[in-house]
């Protein structure tokens, strides 16, 4: 068996792994190491393999940035902020027709801008706002639903996880690509909303109303979300005024919102050490598999997989935007079998030599950044698409009450508007590029 035949049976039996239940980080890591020792003839390169991978993956200076936004949303947590953003939405929202649902949707785009994390984002805000929905009548499979949704903004609105790992794994501008996200973001935002406006007035059932709240107390909720917007402005801004990095910017934002929790009493008693050690868990399990990742994908380049597949597609004469919805299509496949962080790092090193060698009438930064927007959206779809996408597991967890085929069935709205802003992001990149070239 040829290098490049094992090559591709090793994806294979990576996605037989997965189906097994085996963590993907281990997964990965177990068929790179064996077929490094394939490809190589003995245990001499790859275990001289693993010892450099493991150095070049953790030594990364890019790398630090995700614990550092990690840590700032287990501060923004404590501190308050995800019930600041939910009430301040709720009080002006609410009293609408599904407005609590709407007010849910848009605290989780404003949690999102300081949290950077799409299970967080929909943990955090399915605690706020899943009683509320509730409490006014809200059915228990369109509220979870909605919380799978919103959670989702957790990645797209930036600062995000997910882009620093896809600007590492393609080589670009980590401020440059939460600059293309954030017109997106805002997108899925309001598709959202619009996507509840339509399901309550399709439902009526499934949303009751709540009174209007008095003037007074709505200014005073946009006057507890202040610090949100100061941490948000402070990061966000500073990182594309170029005055700080993206890695220092994250730092600033933690000790921000460190600040904030600390003020609002949030950070006390044993609170303190229980974020750092839940940001060290979490950032331990991101960084596991990305060495998995850097394992496989080593093994990878040695058997040439990437470059005889990029290769042949250019020669094949494929048309480029067929070859493109391909990929997005594969992408919500694996969606429903792998969580986000997974899927960009295992497919992104053979996708993306792919797609770069075909012409889609951009230069290569503007491609890879509009590539890597269009690649998070549909990643994104993943983490609500029946049956098993992670959100809709997370929210389905803390409502015990309410069988998952009502999500199912709720959530179909939710991943119709995902799919028609994917169409629209694909057939005009200038909608994620427009800040990019305005700014640049």
């Amino acid at each position: 068996m040829s290098n490049f035949d094992a090559g591709l049976l090793s994806f294979a039996i990576l996605l037989f792994l997965i189906f097994l239940r085996m963590p993907i980080g281990l997964a990965m890591f177990s068929v790179g190491i064996v077929g490094l020792f394939y490809v190589t003839g003995g245990t001499t390169v790859a275990l001289a393999r693993l010892k450099s991978e493991t150095y070049s993956t953790f030594s990364s200076y890019s790398l630090s940035i995700v614990p550092m936004f990690l840590l700032m949303g287990q501060f923004a947590t404590l501190g308050g902020m995800s019930q600041a953003l939910f009430k301040a939405a709720e009080s002006w929202l609410g009293h609408l027709k599904g407005g609590v649902a709407i007010a849910a949707i848009g605290a989780c785009a404003g949690f999102g801008a300081i949290c950077g994390s799409s299970l967080a984002t929909a943990a955090t805000m399915g605690q706020v706002a899943l009683p509320e929905m509730k409490r006014y009548g809200y059915s228990g499979g369109f509220s979870s639903a909605t919380l799978a949704a919103g959670g989702t903004l957790g990645i797209l609105i930036p600062p995000s996880v997910i882009l620093v790992i896809y600007a590492i794994l393609a080589e670009q501008n980590i401020a440059k690509l939460f600059l293309a996200a954030f017109i997106p973001g805002i997108l899925a935002a309001i598709g959202y909303m619009i996507t509840i406006a339509i399901y309550v007035r399709v439902n009526p059932d499934s949303a009751g109303t709540r009174p209007p709240v008095p003037m007074a107390d709505r200014v005073k909720s946009l006057v507890d979300v202040l610090p949100v917007l100061i941490v948000f402005l402070v990061v966000v801004g500073g990182i594309y005024l170029g005055l700080f990095t993206p890695t220092e910017g994250a730092a600033v934002g933690a000790a921000g919102t460190g600040f904030i929790a600390l003020v609002n009493g949030g950070l006390r008693g044993r609170a303190w050490l229980e974020s750092f050690y839940a940001t060290a868990k979490s950032t331990a399990m991101i960084f596991f598999i990305v060495l998995g990742a850097a394992v496989y994908n080593g093994f990878l380049a040695l058997t040439q997989v990437p470059q005889e597949l990029a290769a042949w597609v250019a020669e094949s004469g494929f048309n480029p935007w067929t070859v493109l919805v391909m990929i997005l299509v594969l992408y919500l496949i694996f969606g429903c079998v792998m969580d986000s962080l997974s899927m960009i790092l295992l497919t992104i090193p053979i996708f993306f030599p792919i797609v770069s060698a075909l012409d889609f009438g951009l230069n290569a930064e503007e491609f890879a950044i509009w590539f890597g927007i269009i690649v998070l959206i549909v990643v994104e779809v993943g983490l609500i698409t029946p049956p098993v996408g992670m959100n809709l597991f997370v929210i389905n967890s803390m409502d015990r009450e309410t069988p998952i085929v009502q999500t199912y069935k709720a959530v179909i709205y939710f991943v119709t508007s995902d799919l028609l802003r994917v169409g629209l992001l694909v057939l005009f990149p200038g909608i994620s590029l427009f800040l990019l070239r305005i700014l640049n």
